[in-house]
This record gives C-alpha cells, structure tokens and sequence, in this order.
C-alpha cells in the first residue's frame, strides 16, 4: 500500500515484505535523510553510510545468503529503493549498486567471482558501479571506444568513461569495453576494475542540474593492466548481457519515477492545505482540486502498470519493449506531474529549501539515462 492510495495495494505484497517497508521506512528516514542536505552541499554522500546501509541489511536485498545477500527477490529489492526515495534520501546509489552491478555478478559471473565480490558489496565495504556511457556515445552502446585487448592472461584496457553514478567511491567497476574492436557489438565484452588497479584513475566528481549527492565522475584507463579472470561471462558477449539486463534497470527507473510522483502529490497537498490566498485555503481553488485529482489519477495508473510489469519480471516474463514503455512513460509523467506540483507551491516551490524544487531538478535526468526516452520510441516502435 502507498501513502498515498489508501484502497489499493500492490499485488505482490505480502505481510513479510509490509514488515520489511516498515523497517526500511524507519532507517532510511532515520539514519540516511537527516544527512541529505549536507551530501548535497559536499557533492557525494558519506563513505560510511555505505557500510552503514549495508550492515542494516538493506544491499543486494536479491542475492543468495551464500554471497552475503538477504536470499530474497526483485520485491524486496523494490520495497527498499521505494522507502530510501520516499525518505528523500536519494544521493546514495544503491539502485546502481544492487540493482544492476549485482546481477551481472550473479547472472553471468563464475562462482569465485561471485565469492570475491557480492560479500563486500552486500556489506557495503565495496561500492559498485558500471561504466558504460563515453564522451562521444551515450544509448549507441555498439560504438564505445574503450579497448580491452588480450596480453597473455590480462587484458589492457585503454579509453574513458563520463557520467558514472557511485564514479568517486566505486570499488569495483564493470567496464563496457572491445575485446575485438573489428566485430562491432559482437566485440563487445564486460570486464571488471577493481579500485586500485594501477591505470585505472578517477576524475572529477562532476557537478550536476540535480542529484548533487550523488556522486557523478569521469573514469580513464591508461594501459590499466586486469586479470583475464575479470572478465564477467564470455568474451564477446557483453552486448548480449547489457541486452538482456537492461528491462531491470529500465523497469526499475520507472518505479523510481512512480514513487517520485507519490511523493511529489503527498508533499503538495501538505502544503495547499496549510496555505492560504484571497482568504481561503490553496487547496479550495477549483483548479488546485482538479490538477491535483489528474495528478493522483495518472500517477495511479502509472502505479498500477509499474506493478504489473514487476510481476511479470518475477515470471521472466518482461520483454524489452514493455519495459522500454514503463521508462518511457513513467518518467515524461514524473516531470510532468512534479512541474505540476511546484507550480501549485507558487514561489515557494523555487525556493531550494522547499523538497519539490530539489525534486524538480533532480527528476529530470530520469528520461535521459538507462536509455533515452526517444530510444525508448524507437524500441517500442520496433514491435509496430
């Protein structure tokens, strides 16, 4: 159940996840929010609120409990992401982080890798982070530039990267790179950095139209010299993996969106009820009533079909386009309907220390990354 649809409730909850969002609800709000506004001011979150995060059982929520994972699966991921962003603590990457870092390791990973590496991130002493966007190419990921050719037992990887979400505290980073440049996509394979590998430099923490407490970098690979056994799969199947991953991240970036949009409208009607003009309360104005009610009625719907493509994930049964069409039109509603929402808060809503003027800024990046939204039509449009 949302806070703010008191007669629906999700489908696939259940007494044990509603006992898990009470917990979650009651750490991110407690432990994490309070320090928003600093990570905010300072550009990245605090180191230790990693650790912090994961020591509260809150990563990698989907993996087995052999790997330092909590054994359960993508509901109880959900429920966690929801009640962190409900909580407006949002600059800590744990999408990134358990939610598409992880299950490479799990999906395409071998056994050592997955001992080496899922532990420490389910306890948040190694941060995740994936690397697949350059200067030059964005949604095209078949023209990245990045090389990785084989030198015995290692593989020399030379190009950079920009625009990597957890880029300053990443430990580990599974880097989009050609093992065979001369076969397009098909030369494609995912290979893993670990944070001291010599070659392998961080840049600036870029500064961003939101999301400031996320820490946002360029990453350089100058002849950075990693193991043959880094590399996550077959070699020259990482475009495959990408493929078949991508519906999670993109489905998860629409729930992200829905419960933005619950935010957004539970935030604005707090504040139109308190607020008074031409001696009456905001909320009173007929138009205030009626952008309000298309705001609930379509953030609803958004609900109701982000839920429904949850279950058939679940099934194994989310196909790219459909994900595509969750992103795509649950992330033009979220701007839309915050838009909406600051409008209602009048100058206020400018104001930086009102919560929907930072939302408003930090919403907009949702149609542009995991695929831009015009790549997300070309998708769907496929299927016609």
């Amino acid at each position: 159940m949302t806070d703010l649809f008191e007669n629906y409730t999700s489908p696939w909850m259940n007494d044990e996840l509603t006992m898990l969002r009470d917990a979650a609800r009651k750490f991110f709000t407690s432990e994490l929010a309070p320090e928003q506004e600093r990570w905010e001011a300072n550009g990245l979150v605090d180191r230790d609120a990693w650790t912090k995060t994961g020591a509260a059982g809150f990563l990698l929520a989907e993996m087995p409990v052999e790997y330092g994972g909590a054994g359960g699966d993508y509901r109880h991921e959900t429920v966690i992401m929801e009640e962190q962003l409900r909580s407006g603590a949002s600059g800590l990457g744990t999408q990134v982080h358990s939610q598409i870092v992880a299950p490479y390791f799990r999906h395409y990973g071998n056994e050592d890798q997955r001992q080496r590496w899922l532990p420490g991130m389910a306890a948040g002493t190694k941060v995740g982070a994936i690397a697949m966007t350059e200067p030059n190419t964005g949604s095209d990921l078949q023209s990245i530039r990045t090389t990785a050719i084989r030198d015995g037992d290692e593989f020399v990887i030379n190009g950079s990267k920009t625009y990597i979400s957890n880029g300053q505290h990443c430990d580990l980073v599974i880097v989009v790179a050609k093992t065979d440049p001369s076969q397009g996509a098909k030369g494609i394979s995912l290979i893993v950095v670990e944070g001291a590998t010599e070659g392998f430099s961080k840049g600036r923490n870029l500064k961003k139209l939101g999301q400031a407490a996320a820490d946002t970098s360029e990453l350089f690979f100058e002849d950075c010299r990693v193991p043959a056994e880094n590399l996550v799969g077959e070699e020259g199947k990482g475009f495959v993996q990408l493929m078949q991953q991508l519906p999670q991240e993109r489905l998860n970036i629409a729930q992200a969106a829905v419960v933005d949009m619950e935010r957004a409208i539970t935030l604005t009607l707090e504040f139109v009820k308190e607020r008074k003009a031409f001696g009456q309360r905001v909320l009173d104005f007929q138009n205030t009533k009626f952008k309000l009610a298309e705001c609930k009625t379509e953030a609803l719907i958004a609900r109701t079909f982000v839920d429904q493509c949850l279950i058939k994930h679940l099934a194994g049964e989310l196909d790219a386009s459909t994900a595509s069409m969750a992103k795509y039109w649950c992330t033009d509603k979220q701007n839309q309907i915050i838009d909406t929402c600051l409008q209602l808060h009048g100058g206020a809503g400018y104001m930086d220390e009102y919560p929907i003027s930072r939302m408003y800024k930090d919403a907009r990046v949702q149609s542009i990354y995991g695929g831009t939204n015009e790549i997300m039509k070309e998708l769907i449009s496929r299927t016609l």
